[in-house]
């Protein structure tokens, strides 16, 4: 079955010679994909640049059942980047995030409301200037279609702990992993912004840092396949 979607790249590796294997995430689900003589066609209308992690692209390809790699026919760059691929901190977020969802994103299953917020999440991320907070706020965002968010969250500001382990907040500590005080608060401020707010949050590095390793932590235990990413400690030394 032919079929045209919007996909996000989340990978490409080169696959012999010529070849390239790529990994989306599309509003049909997350899909990977064949792109035959992509290294060897001077003139062919595809090239590696399509296929740089979170551009967005729009796909034509044969989809048949059973197989788990699809070949592509036809692609275009349906939102080009002004500044994402060219920014040296954007970039850093980019290589970050994209690891993360490949680290996540499992299901071949559509999930248009996800891929919608990916889809504008990073068209936010291209156009604004102020973007040191936004991986954290790109994170607990993600928690949210995950199913994860931390429960009883509208009465947070009342308790003294939030209890990592077992995502609530509570007054009583009940595990090992548990946060207090103003990293509390920092948690609690960011568990109330959006993008449109992020101006407000006002972290320092230090805070950032201690936000970001949080949040980690957080996936760590509540996705038993999610993987620290290899470029966390990039995104620590320039943020």
């Amino acid at each position: 079955m032919v079929n045209t979607s919007k996909a996000i790249v989340l990978s490409a590796i080169k696959y012999g010679d010529s070849d390239l294997i790529v990994k989306c995430f599309t509003e049909i689900g997350l899909r990977s994909y064949m792109v035959r003589n992509i290294f060897k066609t001077k003139k062919g209308k595809l090239t590696p640049a399509f296929f740089i992690p979170l551009t967005q692209l729009e796909i034509t390809a044969n989809y048949i059942t059973g197989r788990s790699l699809h070949y592509i026919s036809d692609a275009r760059i349906y939102y080009p980047y002004q500044a994402l691929m060219t920014d040296i901190k954007k970039q850093a977020i980019a290589i970050f995030i994209s690891e993360v969802l490949n680290n996540i994103l499992r299901e071949d299953e559509e999930n248009r409301p996800l891929f919608k917020y990916l889809e504008n999440a990073f068209k936010w991320l291209d156009s604004q200037d102020h973007t040191a907070d936004f991986h954290l706020v790109f994170l607990k965002n993600l928690m949210h279609f995950l199913g994860i968010f931390p429960q009883n969250n509208r009465d947070a500001k009342r308790y003294l702990y939030f209890d990592l382990l077992n995502g609530v907040y509570t007054d009583q500590v009940v595990s090992n992993y548990f946060i207090s005080d103003q990293n509390l608060k920092n948690f609690n401020k960011l568990s109330e912004t959006d993008f449109d707010q992020i101006d407000n949050l006002n972290f320092n590095k230090r805070m950032r840092l201690d936000l970001l390793e949080i949040l980690i932590q957080y996936l760590e235990l509540h996705l038993s396949y999610f993987k620290r990413p290899k470029s966390l400690e990039i995104l620590k030394t320039i943020f």
